[in-house]
């Protein structure tokens, strides 16, 4: 018997390869996974960029024991950092991520153009569902429009049924990425189904309700976690045995970042359910995901936030207003024009 998705994944993977990175034959690929990765992912990906003519290489590593910069002191670091900086693109299928660590740090900085594609922990299951069965052209219209009415709006509020209450007002000189399923010049990409707002940090009011996971450490929740927010920073933690796990952990790097809002995210891939997996559960539709910790110096120029590590939490069922007016409500899309784009992807 074959394995899972074992002839499908090639649609996805040629996805990836084809659409996504537009990769070109004598270009190099470097796939990087750890021992907690899914290989048929890895090895599939590796077979399209192989067929356009491009040079895949696939480097294995331990899983760390963190992600981000926690990652680093099981990295080699010089060795890891000097094959990125001579790449045409990265894929990320790390389950550990090496998002924001040394590594990515140099490679980003120093090789002007590499595109880089975070898929950490992808599978089989999830490359299908949110790759190989996702009208990319559709999506990326009804993403772009909304990331054009939000980069208009000078203040943002945002609440959910759970309780999370929040305001900030945004900052033009911050990058707002439209994660659109397009990577194929130099720059920092994420998987497509989400717009990244980095707010002004400081005027980041209210409370923060994670009721669907919150990665790293606690993964799938089983009861919600209430922060309450004070200029952009975590000044309270409430709930029950999974908000103690939180704080701990947040306090375990003894780096009063680590307690700073970085960034706010809308979750939007039709095929994306909430699972566990961070790259996922940031792309359930109607969500939020809030960051906490290291934001790069590229996204919010010219410091970003220089802290040990990078988590981020979900808010389902988000309602959202742009000033005032609002295009979600509960999760549900109520702008008429982004549901006239809506209805043209859900009936394709």
């Amino acid at each position: 018997m074959p394995k899972l998705y074992e002839y499908d994944l090639g649609k996805a993977s040629d996805i990836l390869v084809r659409e996504i990175f537009q990769l070109k034959e004598g270009e190099t690929l470097i796939i990087t996974a750890d021992t907690e990765s899914d290989e048929s992912v890895v090895n599939a990906t590796a077979r399209s960029a192989f067929a356009v003519g491009a040079k895949p290489m696939v480097i294995w590593l331990p899983a760390p024991h963190g992600v981000g910069k926690a990652a680093d002191p099981m990295l080699p670091i010089e060795a890891l950092s000097a094959a990125l900086c001579e790449a045409d693109a990265w894929v990320e299928f790390n389950n550990q991520w090496l998002l924001y660590s040394t590594p990515f740090e140099i490679a980003t900085e120093k090789n002007k153009k590499l595109r880089y594609l975070c898929l950490v922990g992808m599978d089989a299951d999830l490359m299908m569902r949110v790759i190989g069965r996702v009208n990319k052209t559709l999506l990326s219209k009804f993403l772009h429009k909304v990331t054009e009415m939000t980069g208009k709006a000078k203040r943002i509020r945002m609440t959910t049924p759970a309780g999370t209450d929040v305001s900030f007002e945004t900052n033009p000189n911050n990058v707002m990425a439209c994660d659109d399923g397009d990577a194929s010049k130099p720059g920092i990409y994420m998987l497509a189904g989400q717009i990244n707002i980095i707010p002004d940090w400081d005027t980041i009011q209210g409370t923060i309700v994670f009721d669907g996971a919150l990665t790293p450490p606690c993964g799938l929740l089983k009861e919600p976690v209430t922060l309450t927010i004070e200029n952009g920073r975590v000044v309270d933690i409430q709930g029950g045995l999974q908000a103690k796990e939180f704080e701990k952990w947040l306090k375990s790097f003894d780096d009063p970042n680590m307690f700073r809002l970085g960034h706010v995210c809308y979750g939007f891939n039709p095929g994306a359910k909430l699972s566990g997996n961070i790259l996922e559960d940031e792309r359930v539709w109607g969500c939020t995901e809030w960051g906490l910790g290291y934001v790069s110096h590229l996204e919010a120029p010219p410091e970003g936030i220089k802290a040990k590590s990078h988590c981020d939490g979900i808010c389902l069922n988000s309602s959202v207003w742009l000033d005032e007016k609002q295009i979600l409500a509960d999760g549900v899309v109520i702008d008429e024009e982004l549901k006239k784009l809506l209805d043209a992807m859900n009936q394709k």
